[in-house]
């Protein structure tokens, strides 16, 4: 059998149906996407001239890009989590990291927009 990394994730159970994963990976693949493109708002505030107390805008962008880098963390880590209880018949993971990062996003949405009239 080939060595297939992390170990932690295929070094027990059996494979599920290839389906499965596959829609795992799908799932993963959006969210970074999603951090991708919070990273990029994150970049394009900063690049940007506003009317915007200088600090404001910096804090909001770097808020953007921290989310975004978390996004990243949360979605690796969650594919190996779902991957790992598809591979051992257990019940797939919780989400409550996904709520948390969409309420932030819809918080720092809520500051843009103030901050913007």
């Amino acid at each position: 059998m080939s060595e297939r990394w992390p170990k932690w994730v295929y070094g027990s159970g059996e494979d599920p149906d290839y389906r499965f994963s596959f829609a795992n990976e799908r799932t993963f693949l959006a969210w970074l996407r999603t951090s991708l493109a919070l990273v990029a708002a994150g970049v394009a505030l900063d690049a940007v001239h506003l009317n915007w107390p200088r600090g404001v805008q910096v804090g909001l962008a770097v808020a953007l890009i921290a989310l975004g880098l978390l996004a990243a963390f949360v979605s690796w880590a969650r594919w190996a989590r779902s991957e790992r209880a598809m591979r051992r018949s257990e019940p797939l993971p919780g989400f409550l990291v996904g709520a948390i990062i969409v309420g932030a996003i819809v918080l720092i949405g809520l500051a843009i927009l103030i901050a913007w009239t």
